[in-house]
C-alpha cells in the first residue's frame, strides 16, 4: 500500500516556507534508489548501527504499519545492510520503504520487491551479526538529521524529511 504518489518535486515547490525555516529538509542528493517502488512515504522508524545488520532484520521482522526504516550505517561502503532477504521481509510485513545511509546488495532481488529501497551504492559483501546499535534516536543523514516519527518521502528526485505529513 503505497501511502503518497505526489513527487517529492512538487512537495518541495508547494512547502518553501517550511523548507526555508527547516521544517522540511532535503536529503543530500546521494542516494539511488533499488526497490520495485520508486516512490514512498511513511513516518520514520530509526536505528544507528555500523557496518551490523542483526537490528536491521530485528525491525523489519515486526509490523511496518506504513513506516520508512531509516537506517544510519555511517555511510558504510565496506558492507551491505540489506539484501533480498530483508527487503522481502519489509515487504511482507508492510514497510513502506527502506533508507540506508549505506550499502545493499542482492540488487535484482531489491528490483522484485515492492518496497522502497533508497541507499548510497551496492556491495556483494554481507554485514556482520552482532545485534549492536542503537534504535529510536535521531540519525544524521547525509543533508539532514532525523527524529523518530518524522515524516519521509522519496522518489526518483530525492528524498524528503519533514516533521509533519505533507499529504492527504
Amino acid at each position: 500500500m503505497t501511502t503518497m504518489m505526489i513527487p517529492v518535486t512538487d512537495l518541495c515547490d508547494a512547502h518553501e516556507d517550511q523548507l526555508a525555516s527547516g521544517a522540511v529538509r532535503v536529503l543530500a542528493p546521494v542516494f539511488r534508489s533499488f526497490g520495485a517502488r520508486a516512490a514512498f512515504a511513511g513516518p520514520a522508524a530509526t536505528l544507528k548501527v555500523f557496518e551490523d545488520n542483526g537490528l536491521v532484520r530485528a525491525m523489519l521482522e515486526q509490523p511496518g504499519e506504513g513506516r520508512v526504516l531509516v537506517v544510519d550505517g555511517g555511510g558504510s561502503l565496506r558492507c551491505a545492510l540489506v539484501g533480498g532477504n530483508l527487503a522481502k521481509l519489509a515487504e511482507d510485513n508492510g514497510w513502506e520503504g527502506v533508507l540506508v545511509n549505506g550499502c545493499v546488495r542482492d540488487t535484482r532481488e531489491l528490483a522484485a520487491c515492492n518496497v522502497g529501497v533508497h541507499a548510497l551504492a551496492a556491495h556483494p559483501r554481507k554485514s556482520f551479526k552482532k545485534n549492536q546499535g542503537e534504535r529510536d534516536i535521531g540519525v544524521q543523514m547525509p543533508g539532514a538529521y532525523i527524529h523518530p516519527g518524522e515524516w519521509i518521502y522519496g522518489d526518483e528526485d530525492g528524498v524528503l524529511v519533514s516533521r509533519e505529513r505533507l499529504h492527504d
